[in-house]
């Protein structure tokens, strides 16, 4: 379905004395709207696959700002005459339109309106006024003297309608060469309206600039880079599926079992203590040592089991701690800690044991396996169903780094002169998105609301993941290049299909959205789905585990 383009103009060109007539004689009309086919440029995919797309309504918040000005930018071009014609009204002269490329995808059309336009327009102008006016002495309808016309609508207010008409009626013209390829709301005429005025006036001519952003050119580093795609993907040892229904298999086992405090001896594997922690650094020139509150924690219950998820040596250097005893010792804080600032950090930790538990635990066999897991009647039953659980988990993992890894390797690719509006665009679809998760975590009043949706905090936010926002378009103007390029198709029962299941989803949740731009959506996430399907499929790709 097409997409309507609004030209969106200055609202300032449009303004007119309290005691004007405009609202009289000049109604809305949308004929004005330039039709264009959605481009790739729309498509909202991640580095995690494929970004929830969101309705228009949920992104209201983060783009309140932009969509008030295109709101008032469009009333004021609908409402500005009752002279408006498409780009299919033959004009009685050609435009003299040049073009000229700027940085960031944007062209500017300077256009030269010839007077035979302009005086065509002067005349639909006056004649719109004369069926409209209800002058004193004449009746409605009837032929008024230009003389007589002029000096009650007031000379002024028709030259403001006359440079009006003319740009309604030649902008769409002057458009013509690149309205396929131009962004919604990126339209504007940059020339002032009282400089349109003063060349109309003493050259019975108009001549005004328009820029616009456009679709860009995609290059890839060499061309066809994709067609050789090689990438290594990193897989955590902890998806692997083996592994991981084992240590499920004994989760489930120890929910079983009870805890009993321990009396008579320390610390065991298996068992569970109730410790405190503390830690300061150890300085290597003698300084004085400094806390580490990032060690420290009060009550931690702590599984003798799940040693490995700690720093390494901690287990082993509390193994056999009684319930009420301290134990202090060093330890260093790995290169691979997930918090740099501790990394390679000598420490002296202390803890002290509260309590010390064991588990009384049933023995592992077919007797607990529906305990275990409900409808298996042995033990194998329950290892071979976690198993395919785990491997399902595994594969969609597997499957989820994969195109990670797919999407970092194309957005390096391609060179792109990326449009403003389109980084404005999709840096507030991803302010939006963060926004309506932080309203659903933290159930903000409108207050803070509407200072987290101010342009300010979008324009900061837009600064600081300024990075983020580009490799994301990448992303996506890459991935819509190559499902154009190699004829990549899904069909129509899918996109049916997914339709249904997310209006349905936004009916259960009872939320609004738009039918058209659902489908759009959905749309380009089966393009982005097929893309990395031949991707995959194509790619020489490596899998590694760390």
């Amino acid at each position: 379905m097409a997409t309507p383009i609004s030209i969106q103009l200055n609202p300032s060109i449009f303004s007119f004395p309290s005691n004007s007539t405009k609202a009289q004689f000049f109604q809305p009309n949308d004929k004005f709207l330039l039709k264009q086919k959605p481009n790739s440029s729309s498509r909202q995919f991640s580095s995690s696959f494929l970004q929830q797309q969101l309705p228009v309504h949920q992104l209201a918040s983060a783009r309140l700002v932009a969509a008030a000005a295109a709101a008032a930018a469009a009333a004021a071009a609908a409402a500005a005459s009752g002279v408006v014609e498409t780009v299919e009204d033959k004009l009685p002269a050609d435009l003299h339109v040049t073009e000229t490329q700027e940085p960031n995808s944007r062209i500017r059309l300077s256009v030269e309106v010839p007077t035979v336009v302009c005086e065509d327009c002067y005349k639909k102008v006056i004649k719109e006024f004369m069926r409209r006016s209800k002058v004193p002495g004449f009746r409605p309808g009837k032929n008024v003297p230009e003389d007589i016309l002029v000096g009650f609508v007031g000379k002024q207010n028709i030259q403001n309608a006359v440079v009006e008409a003319i740009l309604k009626r030649t902008l769409p013209h002057a458009m013509s060469s690149v309205t396929r390829n131009a962004y919604e709301d990126s339209i504007r005429i940059v020339t002032k309206f009282e400089d349109m005025e003063k060349t109309y006036l003493s050259l019975n001519c108009l001549r005004y600039d328009v820029v616009v952003d456009v679709a860009p050119e995609i290059k890839w580093k060499p061309d066809d880079a994709y067609k050789n795609i090689k990438v290594v993907v990193e897989l955590d040892s902890d998806i692997d599926a083996q592994r991981a229904s084992e240590k499920e298999l004994i989760r489930r086992h120890k929910s079983l079992g009870a805890l009993r405090i321990v009396t008579d001896r320390g610390l065991q594997v298996g068992d569970v203590a109730v410790i405190d922690i503390s830690a300061t650094t150890i300085e290597q020139d003698g300084s004085d040592a400094k806390t580490i509150p990032a060690a420290e924690s009060k009550g931690f219950n702590f599984d003798t089991e799940d040693g490995d998820n700690v720093l390494p040596g901690f287990r082993d250097s509390i193994i056999g701690i009684k319930r009420g005893e301290t134990k202090s010792f060093p330890l260093v804080f790995p290169d691979s800690w997930k918090q740099e600032d501790l990394r390679g950090v000598h420490a002296q930790f202390t803890v002290a044991c509260k309590e010390l538990f064991y588990r009384d635990l049933p023995e592992l066999n077919d007797s607990i396996a529906e305990r275990l897991l409900p409808g298996c009647s042995s033990i194998e039953e329950v290892k071979q169903a976690l198993l395919q659980r785990c491997l399902e988990v595994e594969q969609a993992a597997k499957d989820q780094a994969t195109d990670n890894a797919i999407l970092d390797q194309l957005y390096k690719m391609v060179e792109v002169d990326i449009p403003q509006s389109l980084f404005q665009e999709q840096g507030r679809q991803l302010y939006g998105a963060q926004l309506l998760q932080l309203q659903a975590n933290m159930k903000l009043n409108e207050q803070q609301l509407a200072s987290l949706s101010s342009p300010r905090a979008v324009n900061e936010f837009l600064e600081t993941q300024k990075e983020n926002i580009i490799s994301i378009i990448k992303q996506n103007l890459a991935v819509g290049d190559i499902f154009t390029r190699e004829n990549l198709q899904f069909s129509t029962e899918e996109l049916v299909k997914e339709v249904q299941n997310s209006i349905q989803e936004f009916q259960q949740h009872q939320q609004e959205y738009d039918e058209d731009r659902v489908k759009l959506q959905v749309q380009e996430v089966l393009e982005g789905a097929k893309v990395l399907e031949w991707l995959r499929e194509n790619a020489e790709i490596q899998y590694i585990t760390r």
